[in-house]
């Protein structure tokens, strides 16, 4: 029962999710879209218990492309953080904000970022480029996150103020090309610095919001220190450069482990869990 354990408090925490705002929005796309969700987490979860190899992955793919093809192409909601600001500006609850709630903002005090692991549509292709672990140190880039974030803030500003028409339709096509934007630059990076991840270190400014809670997160990689070797081997193969060997908070990069759990593998003393 124990292995199962982080499952079912996955797929409880969604399914709570979703029969709230079920009940308190009364829509049932609520209990759906956040039912699918802690589902294909849970069995993502399950998975590596078990020890498939691509249990990340699964999860990855089957949240990550539900969102982008269902919900962004489909549905025509702006996901990305312009949607947020749009939906935040227009004092409405739904979509982007609701998602930004809870994966973004304030679910990171419970488990990280977790979001950037598992459920990320940009993540789930750089994923698959060849540069798995960094090749290099990592580049004290990563002020251009703050300034990417701001433009984003300054662009849908700058949408209200000059009370352009079709709002909406002109944050679908925002979506469109901010996607294509992403992958463009983030597989660009990715070779330029061979680090499938350098898009998510320096560049993408959804981390601007989840760093801060991220640094109180519940669910995070522990050391015991007692059986650490100092080896390096952890640090080698973390894909975000996180000192896992030191167990305080403020462990080098401590904000940007992505939960993947590359470092328990590689462990001789299994120090890690």
């Amino acid at each position: 029962m124990k292995k199962w354990l982080p499952s079912l408090v996955m797929l409880g925490i969604f399914e709570a999710i979703a029969i709230t705002l079920w009940l308190t929005k009364d829509n049932l796309f609520y209990l759906f879209n956040f039912s699918y969700i802690g589902i294909c987490l849970a069995i993502g979860l399950g998975l590596y218990r078990i020890g498939w190899k691509h249990a990340r992955r699964f999860a990855q793919f089957a949240v990550g492309s539900y969102m982008l093809v269902y919900l962004g192409l489909i549905c025509g909601e702006n996901m990305q953080i312009e949607g947020f600001w749009y939906y935040l500006f227009t004092g409405v609850f739904e979509a982007a904000t609701i998602h930004y709630a809870v994966a973004k903002i304030f679910g990171p005090l419970l488990f990280g970022r977790g979001w950037c692991g598992y459920a990320c549509w940009t993540a789930m292709i750089l994923d698959l480029l060849p540069y798995k672990t960094p090749q290099a140190p990592r580049k004290k880039l990563g002020f251009i996150r703050y300034i990417t974030f701001a433009l984003s803030l300054i662009l849908v500003i700058a949408l209200f103020l000059t009370r352009v028409g079709s709002l909406e339709r002109i944050m679908f096509w925002l979506f469109l090309g901010g996607n294509v934007l992403y992958y463009a630059v983030g597989i660009i990076l990715a070779f330029a610095f061979k680090d499938n991840r350098a898009f998510c270190k320096y560049i993408c400014p959804i981390t601007v919001f989840l760093k801060p809670m991220s640094y109180f997160s519940v669910l995070r990689v522990k050391c015991d220190e007692s059986k650490c070797v100092k080896c390096g081997k952890c640090k080698k193969v973390c894909p975000m450069d996180v000192e896992v060997c030191n167990n305080s908070r403020k462990r080098e990069n401590a904000t940007e482990c992505i939960l993947c759990y590359e470092c328990t593998k590689v462990c001789p003393k299994k120090a890690l869990k």
